[in-house]
């Protein structure tokens, strides 16, 4: 499994958990990866919550925009 595919897998189930809708949670998913690849490296361990908060609040803004 990539980088890429471990961040996707895990933030996507997440968002799940979270409540936000299966499309909402693909798209804050890409948001993710691709905050991911333009991050310089971080601390070790740190990039799937660095990761997982900008899906969070990608998601967040987005399931408001829908209403």
């Amino acid at each position: 499994m990539t980088p890429e595919q471990f961040i996707e897998t895990n933030v996507k189930a997440e968002l799940m958990k979270l409540g936000f809708s299966n499309s909402v949670a693909s798209l804050a998913t890409r948001e993710a990866i691709r905050y991911y690849r333009k991050q310089p490296a971080s601390k070790r361990g740190k990039m799937l919550a660095d990761c997982l908060n900008q899906a969070k609040r990608w998601a967040r803004l987005t399931k408001y925009d829908n209403y």
